[in-house]
């Protein structure tokens, strides 16, 4: 909770808005001729269970079983249940051992619960026949074998689709979240710009970041921070090092804070001294293509004609070898999020859909990432982050 001008401003999802997201589940799970699915997340990726309960496993693993009718089950480790109680918005709550931590201990004398136990919890006496899978990926291989083996002659199927739109539209109590936290990222990246010095390592400087996401509201980061220059910043995906930022070389930075459960992203390629040329003409070419993908972000247009047209224009621009994957991709509780915008999409987007316009390109030695959230209007879309979009903003000294 935050004072803002003597108004109180809450960044949590209300406990109400749990329970209508499960009961619209429901809806899904009944309309898909399913009797329940099995919903699951891991410490790192733990969206699913969060959207449908607030808890947020630590170091173990969890679920939520959710009938079609019925009470919904939040499913957890045998070492969590005092930190489940407190967090989760779901009353009912199971200690399982497959969603212990990775260490895999026994715990003797712990009572543990079993899937048909679970589904007594919540079905009663109804009958549990067809079984849906949601979070497959990340589904470990002890879920998958404790479902086969406890509960002989149900028919499960991966039922990820049937869960997944739930989170494409985002709630004004959503949208609130995200919004918070690109302010909180936008504090952080200034802070870096002022501070970060050539010298300082990688980690030195997303200190600087850590530091501003948890002084201004931040609950976490909203993903891997990224700080690293050199050829590292061709590389779609990274972490930074001990390395030493030097002079006359892209450094990526992609700062994104976690407020009430959502994230934020903003991504800037940065320098000291002076780019060689071919670097600069990609950074500000850069630019170009993020500011004219803002343009194609509008409700009722389709996701691949938007991809298709971002693509066919880079390549017209001359930079079509440069380019990895693009532009745009979902954003919500985790930064990087169902849907994509890819020429592969069949889909319209709609009013109140977040993504992060995720403009990355890739060279010879170098490469570099302009990045923002927004949220998707009925004329266009809704910025949330308008600063650090000036090449005055990347040289810094």
């Amino acid at each position: 909770i935050f004072y803002i001008g003597g108004l109180i401003m809450a960044y949590v999802i209300p406990k109400s808005e749990y329970f209508e997201r499960i009961a619209k589940f429901q809806a899904r799970i009944k309309a898909a001729g399913l009797d329940a699915c099995l919903v699951h997340g891991t410490e790192s990726d733990f969206a699913n269970v969060r959207y449908l309960t607030e808890y947020w496993p630590t170091f173990e693993q969890a679920g939520v079983f959710v009938p079609a009718e019925g009470d919904a089950v939040l499913l957890i480790g045998p070492e969590s249940e005092k930190y489940a109680v407190g967090r989760s918005v779901l009353s009912k709550i199971a200690l399982m051992l497959n969603y212990r931590e990775s260490a895999e201990p026994d715990y003797p004398g712990i009572p543990l619960a079993t899937y048909p136990e679970v589904v007594k919890m919540a079905m009663g006496d109804k009958k549990l026949k067809k079984l849906g899978l949601v979070g497959t990926a990340v589904m470990t291989k002890p879920t998958l074998d404790a479902v086969a083996n406890q509960l002989p002659g149900v028919e499960v199927v991966v039922a990820d689709e049937v869960f997944r739109p739930l989170r494409w539209v985002k709630s004004e109590n959503e949208l609130n979240c995200h919004r918070k936290a690109f302010k909180v990222a936008e504090k952080a990246v200034a802070a870096m710009l002022n501070e970060i010095k050539p010298g300082m390592t990688e980690f030195q400087a997303i200190g600087i970041a850590q530091r501003e996401i948890y002084a201004n509201g931040g609950e976490y980061e909203g993903h891997s921070l990224y700080c690293f220059g050199g050829d590292r910043t061709s590389n779609g995906i990274s972490r930074p090092t001990g390395a030493k930022l030097k002079k006359n070389e892209i450094i990526q930075l992609n700062i994104g804070a976690r407020v009430g459960g959502y994230s934020s992203s903003i991504g800037i390629p940065v320098y000291f001294g002076k780019l060689p040329k071919e670097q600069m003409a990609l950074v500000e070419f850069g630019l170009r293509a993020h500011k004219y993908t803002f343009e194609l972000m509008k409700a009722g247009a389709d996701g691949s004609s938007i991809a298709k047209d971002y693509t066919q224009w880079g390549i017209d621009q001359g930079w079509g070898d440069y380019m990895l994957y693009g532009p745009v991709h979902g954003l919500g509780i985790m930064e990087t999020e169902s849907p994509w915008i890819e020429t592969t999409s069949n889909y319209k987007l709609q009013e109140n859909m977040t993504y992060q316009i995720d403009t990355f390109f890739t060279g010879n030695g170098y490469g570099l990432r302009w990045e923002r959230g927004c949220i998707i209007t009925k004329d266009g879309c809704e910025l949330l982050s308008k600063k650090f979009m000036s090449l005055k903003d990347c040289k810094l000294d």
